[in-house]
């Protein structure tokens, strides 16, 4: 399957990444704890069905330390015994705000108040920031048919 546009020959597409990127870049190194934002990021990549998301950051997890245990169990993270409560936490708000549409009235208040018993504001909004852009990415991926499998740890860093 073929992408439906060469990302390199649209300026269009080009500077959207580009100004997507800065968006990303709103968020300052450190804020969430580590690895959390792989877990986010690979867990609305899956919901989304973006095999380039998917593709690029299990790889760069993996490649930052992240266990094939935890990178293989995060799609069932309900039952599986290797993430922690702040963890289920995050994953629970993005699930919810990634399938927002399916969700009578988006992010329910206990999910995000269970979130907040873990994450001081700067790192809710950090959560915020990086669940929007990767549904973002993803849809962007999933239109567009771009093919995951060929990214190399930071390859686009």
């Amino acid at each position: 399957m073929d992408a439906r546009i060469d990302f390199s020959t649209s300026k269009i597409l080009q500077d959207f990444v580009k100004r997507i990127n800065a968006t990303s870049a709103a968020v300052p190194k450190g804020t969430l704890p580590s690895g959390l934002a792989d877990l986010v990021l690979t867990r609305a990549s899956q919901i989304n069905g973006c095999a380039v998301c998917v593709d690029m950051h299990t790889k760069d997890a993996g490649h930052d330390g992240e266990t094939p245990v935890r990178l293989n169990l995060v799609a069932a993270w309900r039952d599986a015994n290797v993430f922690t409560d702040a963890e289920r936490a995050a994953l629970e708000l993005t699930e919810q705000a990634t399938r927002i549409a399916d969700a009578a009235g988006g992010v329910t208040d206990e999910a995000w108040a269970n979130a907040a018993r873990y994450y001081d504001t700067d790192q809710l909004a950090a959560l915020v920031t990086t669940i929007a852009v990767i549904n973002a990415y993803n849809r962007f991926n999933v239109m567009l048919k771009n093919q995951g499998g060929d990214y190399r740890p930071g390859q686009w860093a």
